[in-house]
This record gives C-alpha cells, sequence and structure tokens, in this order.
C-alpha cells in the first residue's frame, strides 16, 4: 500500500504525508507492550508509512533498539528520524539537562546508529536548543556528520525563530520538529513563517494533543498509574473541563464527515500546508490504522477557520522551561 507524500521543505527529503511517533513505546505513557509495539511499526510499513521518528532519550536508548529492530530487512523504505541533545541519567531521570557540544554531537550519533543498527541516519535533529553553546557549533558538528555520511540531513526540535535562521546558515536545514496541533498554536506567528522563508519542513509532534483531541481521554483516573499526562496542566480541574468543552467542537465537526475527533484534528493539520507532516504516536495497531486514514478527510474552508478559533487551556507541560524556546531543561 502506498500514501500521499510530502517533501520536508527544499530539503530533497520525501516522506509519507504522516510519521509514525515511537516514544510511547518505550515510556512515558503507560507501560511498554514489546509485541504489539513491534506489530505496530510492521502494520505501519505495510499500509505505506515511511517516516519513523524516536530519539536516544526515549526509555534510556530503548526505543531506538525497538524502531531498529523493527524495521531491520526493509530499512531501505523508510526514512529514519532521530533525535540527541536532552541528557538524562539511568540513576535519577529527574536529572536531566541539554547537550549541545560538538564532542557531545559525535558520541550521541555513534551510539544512536549503533542501537538503530543502521550505518546512517537520514535525519537527525537536535532535541532541544542548547543555550549554553551557540547554534553554529552545535550544527557545525552535526554537518560533520553529513560529511562523513552518518547522516543525511539536519533538523531541529523546538528552536526560536532566531535560532533556526542561525542555524541554517551554518548548514541546510531540512526540518524543524515542534509541537503543533489545534491545541498548541504558538509556533503559527513567527516560526512557521520563518521555515517556509528558509524551505524548512515542519514536522508537528503530539498533533492529538496527547490524547486530548482524540475524546477518549476524559479524567486522569482513566489514565495508567505512570502515564506522565497525570501531571500535565491541560489535564487538571478547569483547564481539562475546558478543553473537553473545545473537544467537543472538533467532535461535531468529526461527526459530519463520519470520523472520529483525532481524525479531524490531524486533517486540520494537514491543510495547514504541504511542508507539513505530523507524527501522531501511539503504541496500538487500531489507532494507527485509525490514524493513517485521516489523509483520506478533507476540511472545507469554513470548519478549517471553525477550528482555528479553538485554543487549549493550560501550559504544555507542567516544566515551564521545558517549553521556552532556546531555554535548556533544568533539573527537576
Amino acid at each position: 500500500m502506498t500514501l500521499p507524500t510530502r517533501a520536508l521543505g527544499r530539503s530533497g527529503l520525501t516522506v509519507s504525508a504522516q510519521g509514525l511517533g515511537c516514544m510511547g513505546m518505550s515510556f512515558a505513557y503507560g507501560t511498554p507492550d514489546h509485541d504489539e509495539a513491534v506489530a505496530t511499526i510492521h502494520r505501519a510499513l505495510d499500509l505505506g508509512v515511511t517516516f519513523f521518528d524516536t530519539a536516544d532519550m526515549y526509555g534510556f536508548g530503548h526505543n531506538e533498539e525497538l524502531v531498529g529492530k523493527a524495521l531491520a530487512g526493509r530499512r531501505d523504505e523508510v526514512v529514519l528520524a532521530t533525535k540527541f541533545g536532552i541528557h538524562l541519567d539511568p540513576d535519577d531521570p529527574s536529572a536531566r539537562f541539554v547537550r549541545g557540544d560538538p564532542e557531545y554531537v559525535r558520541q550521541a550519533c555513534d551510539a544512536s546508529l549503533k542501537r538503530l543498527g543502521v550505518d546512517h541516519i537520514d535525519l537527525y535533529y537536535q532535541h532541544r536548543p542548547d543555550v549554553t553553546v551557540p547554534i553554529e557549533e552545535t550544527v557545525g558538528a552535526m554537518a560533520e556528520l553529513v560529511e562523513a555520511g552518518k547522516v543525511r540531513h539536519l533538523g531541529l526540535s523546538e528552536a526560536s525563530a532566531d535560532t533556526i535562521r542561525r542555524a541554517a546558515a551554518t548548514h541546510p536545514i531540512a526540518a524543524l520538529q515542534t509541537e503543533w496541533s489545534l491545541f498548541a498554536r504558538d509556533i503559527e506567528d513567527e516560526i512557521v513563517p520563518t521555515c517556509r522563508e528558509l524551505g524548512i519542513g515542519i514536522v508537528p509532534y503530539s498533533p492529538l494533543g496527547r490524547g486530548l483531541l482524540t475524546g477518549t481521554v476524559t479524567s486522569v483516573d482513566e489514565l495508567a498509574e505512570d502515564d506522565f499526562r497525570r501531571g500535565q496542566p491541560r489535564f487538571q480541574g478547569e483547564n481539562l473541563e475546558r478543553n473537553l468543552a473545545a473537544v467537543a467542537v472538533v467532535r461535531e465537526v468529526a461527526e459530519a464527515h463520519g470520523a472520529t475527533p483525532g481524525q479531524v484534528a490531524l486533517a486540520w493539520l494537514a491543510a495547514k500546508g504541504d511542508d507539513v507532516v505530523p507524527i501522531p504516536g501511539t503504541k496500538r495497531r487500531r489507532y494507527l490504522e485509525e490514524n493513517v486514514a485521516a489523509l483520506d478527510l478533507v476540511l472545507t474552508d469554513d470548519e478549517v477557520a471553525r477550528l482555528d478559533g479553538l485554543r487549549a487551556a493550560g501550559a504544555r507541560y507542567a516544566q515551564e522551561n521545558w517549553t521556552n524556546l532556546d531555554t535548556p531543561p533544568l533539573a527537576s
């Protein structure tokens, strides 16, 4: 099966119009299920998904190992993306900080290649900017990886417009990965136009609002005890009530199409431009199939305009410094 494809800006990198975010297969969203995760990756391949996203911090490297093994034998069919830069201490998971120094860039890449079991990474992102290191130095080290054949294209994640410009002046940037959804709109005024001016593709993560936009989460009591969303502001008290009221609007649009709220949320993003490739994350085949089916859903201009008016209540993360662009996460 084949899916529509989209080019990530002017990079020459073409991927399926929807990718698969693999983070939740290893941590953050309850107990992992290895067999179902592998089956989900295989099902994604069969459905025509060619764009897979992971990072070295997901499950302390476990996610890269899982993705690499699941894609073994079909490596040539996919665009494999991973990220570096958020350093974790296995002995203290709460102690996390950003590193963007050239030595660490090289070390992180070699470690990811080994865990993934591949000889090159198609798209290598800096996970968060390190304000203690000039972006020119970090991207310069990343460019050396391209010259060495270890990486094909470079990307940034959660970077400001200024950082994006400086990075692109150092080496071509194929994609910016950042949160963008009906409930996360802060990149629209400055960052999206900057990416388009520079020919950089946009890869939205959490396009379903961490499950809120699917309409399936109505209380934190429905979440696993170790699900990180239990502590996130948008899932708390009055914020949750206001967000569920907004989801009711999404549901009305979905009912007009015989679709699900999650599919409408993905179709809204797809309508934002041909350079937008969302990577909804899931660890289950049934949700993967629902997400991919959203590629067939076309919203009217009036519906897009109605959805444009929605906003989320509450911050994206409990730790504000985790989302301030170009501010390194601190130990919490």
